[in-house]
């Protein structure tokens, strides 16, 4: 068909990790749905996260830019233009649904360019003082939950609107904590469970007091969540077939990052300190409703493959199904889809359209993807990152650089780079950095040079530059030396 006639449907489930998923190895968490579109798909092996976290990379969806790089956890610049606004400039019926809660909390303005646009209340509304949400005492059956709202409410709007041709963007918080499916899911992976629940450390497990016990009933409630997710999708996805919109809608499913259940010695996906002594820089802004004593310290929190791997299954009209191993990242979105609309993208743009890769018609993409918390991170600094509530940040924010064989952690002048060799060591348990010196000056130079490209500001970068120069002396002193 023509890609005049093309709708599209991007589906994102907040923290969903890919190796949760059967059609990427995993075998034993039921995804049974998610598993048949990529088995009528294309599956990418290669797809790497960009900003981190939640909102930076819906930022980095909605404007293809790498938002990392000028801005953070806040609201959506008005002048950029936007995924939705641009398909409906073109013709599309543009609706957002979504029950991740920053979209439009607090003016981010994440909304947007969407012709229409729908909020399902209560993900997070217990992390704000100023708003309650009772909808859990309310909670009778499996249809209560929100991601189960969330995809009926893009059911109920499709069979009105299936006709037109559309852009439907479907966001879901979960499987993000708190894990509460009922319970029937978690019995899938702990049979004898007793509906006990375990929110993250967000810190190392052991230091926080926590058992192996505690981590795996943790992971069975997420693992619930996963399936839960995977049940509503799958009847999102079945509508289109009742419609008769299967071979008329290109399908993106679609996460934001991963979760750590104690890889790396840690729970959650970032390091909380307690620390009501610490000091904050003298520009910083502390709300009134927030005492002293909230002071978390977002620790050194590094970006490992747990967290960094991502899904990305594309069920496109006319495309074979396969698996791509070509690095792609959340701004390489935008102009796919425009790409496949026959619509030019701005020239602001930094992503780059992978439908070629997607067609089967070139086997790379990105030589490397680079994952990052905001770069403005830095000590006595402070974020709203992760759910809007403020903390101070410890130190530079580390970043990193993927390839298809290595992985390096890249933070500011005082922190030792780490390096691994991921075809060997998938894990990222043995840092060879020490051992492969030139290799890590020259993922560090490469690194730097992209976010040169990008227009970093140079307050930004100067801190990578002093840890390439530290930490790559060490390599042209062994070069002088032998």
């Amino acid at each position: 068909m023509s890609v005049a006639e093309m709708n599209i449907l991007v589906i994102v489930a907040d923290t969903f990790r890919r190796d949760h998923l059967g059609v990427y190895g995993n075998p034993y968490i039921r995804t049974p749905n998610l598993d048949a579109l990529g088995r009528s798909g294309v599956v990418f092996e290669g797809h790497t996260v960009s900003s981190f976290p939640t909102m930076p990379a819906r930022a980095d969806i909605l404007t293809g830019l790498h938002s990392y790089t000028f801005m953070g956890w806040e609201p959506l610049p008005r002048h950029l233009p936007t995924l939705p606004e641009l398909l409906s400039r073109a013709g599309y019926l543009t609706m957002g649904v979504v029950d991740t809660p920053f979209f439009v909390r607090g003016g981010f303005g994440y909304d947007r360019g969407f012709d229409d646009f729908i909020w399902v209340r209560g993900q997070g509304d217990d992390t704000r003082p100023h708003e309650r949400a009772d909808y859990r005492a309310v909670w009778r059956e499996e249809a209560d939950r929100l991601v189960a709202r969330t995809m009926t409410e893009a059911e109920r709007w499709l069979e009105r609107h299936y006709r037109e041709r559309f852009f439907l963007y479907v966001d879901t918080w979960d499987p993000h904590e708190p894990w509460d499916a009922p319970p029937y899911y978690t019995e899938l992976y702990r049979p004898d469970y007793g509906g006990e629940q375990l929110y993250p450390a967000y810190g190392k497990w052991r230091e926080a007091g926590l058992t192996e016990d505690d981590v795996a009933l943790a992971h069975a409630t997420y693992c619930g969540e996963v399936t839960m997710v995977d049940f509503w999708v799958g009847r999102l996805l079945a509508k289109l077939d009742v419609l008769g919109l299967r071979e008329k809608t290109a399908v993106f499913f679609l996460s934001d990052h991963g979760f750590y259940f104690g890889e790396h010695g840690y729970f959650g996906k970032a390091e909380w300190v307690h620390d009501p002594g610490a000091t904050v820089s003298e520009d910083s802004v502390l709300p009134d409703w927030l005492p002293r004593s909230w002071l978390l310290t977002v620790g050194w929190s590094p970006l490992y493959r747990e967290l960094t791997n991502v899904p990305l299954i594309a069920r496109v009209p006319g495309v074979e199904p396969g698996r791509r191993r070509a690095m792609t990242a959340a701004p390489d979105l935008l102009p796919t889809l425009l790409e496949l609309a026959g619509v030019e993208p701005p020239p602001e743009v930094q992503g780059a359209s992978f439908l070629g890769v997607l067609r089967g018609e070139r086997e790379e993409h990105r030589q490397f993807v680079i994952s990052s918390w905001p770069l403005y991170f830095a000590e006595g600094e402070i974020t709203c990152a992760v759910d809007s509530r403020p903390r101070r940040v410890a130190s530079y924010m580390p970043l990193t650089v993927t390839t298809p064989e290595r992985t390096l952690i890249l933070g500011g002048p005082d922190e030792p780079p780490e390096l691994y060799d991921v075809v060997e060591d998938p894990g990222e348990q043995n840092d060879i950095w020490r051992s492969r010196p030139a290799e890590g000056r020259a993922l560090m130079e490469r690194a730097i040079s992209f976010l040169e490209q990008q227009g970093t500001p140079e307050q930004y970068l100067r801190p990578r530059r002093q840890a390439l120069e530290r930490f790559g002396r060490a390599y042209d002193m062994e070069k002088e030396a032998g």
